[in-house]
């Protein structure tokens, strides 16, 4: 999550529902009590701050932060599509967990030069995430195009925003429309992030 001075934690709301979500279907213990006291804890600090809350197993909340170092303005990263693919039959995907070897695996098939972020497709070859960030096409009007979360990906903060908004919409994506199309990657954490995906489809 990104706190900022004089606003706090950026989508806050949005943040705490999916965490006490995904503890109700995972049968994890989750106090908010508790969890408000951890996110006390964060340092009023003078610039914005990367701020990490995790839930352990046995419901304890722990908290890390550290300097949050934006993007510099008209970045654009470049994407690659993964080899590793997505079960979206895994119920595991829907939720931000530290269970993330599929993901790191998808990143480790390019080195740090080769590709800013790593897009997955699931196992039916649409495109459903990537590793750290939602995926959006420009469409008409300037609708984004989001992948549904039949997909198999995680219901992000920032793609939630932009849904309730009506800036965005669910729509299946797939490798040739990111080949073809205006690519915007993000998280609520760094926004949105213009994108050019490198590299074959096939």
């Amino acid at each position: 999550m990104r706190w900022e001075p004089g606003r706090g934690l950026i989508r806050e709301a949005r943040h705490l529902d999916r965490l006490a979500r995904s503890a109700a279907q995972l049968g994890l213990p989750h106090d908010p009590r508790q969890v408000r006291h951890c996110l006390d804890q964060i340092d009023r600090a003078e610039n914005p701050l990367r701020v990490r809350l995790t839930l352990r197993l046995d419901g304890v909340c722990e908290l890390a932060q550290q300097p949050f170092e934006p993007l510099d303005e008209g970045t654009v990263w470049t994407l690659r599509i993964a080899a590793t693919r997505i079960d979206p039959e895994d119920a595991l995907v829907h939720h931000k967990t530290t269970l993330r070897e599929r993901y790191e695996a998808a990143r480790a098939e390019y080195g740090s030069g080769e590709a800013d972020e790593v897009v997955m497709l699931n196992t039916r070859g649409m495109v459903c995430e990537g590793t750290i960030t939602n995926v959006f096409v420009r469409a008409s009007l300037g609708i984004l195009l989001t992948p549904p979360l039949s997909a198999g990906l995680l219901p992000g903060v920032l793609r939630a925003e932009l849904l309730a908004e009506g800036k965005a919409q669910e729509a299946e994506i797939t490798p040739q429309d990111l080949a073809e199309g205006d690519i915007l990657v993000g998280n609520s954490l760094r926004g949105l992030i213009r994108a050019q995906l490198a590299g074959d489809v096939a």
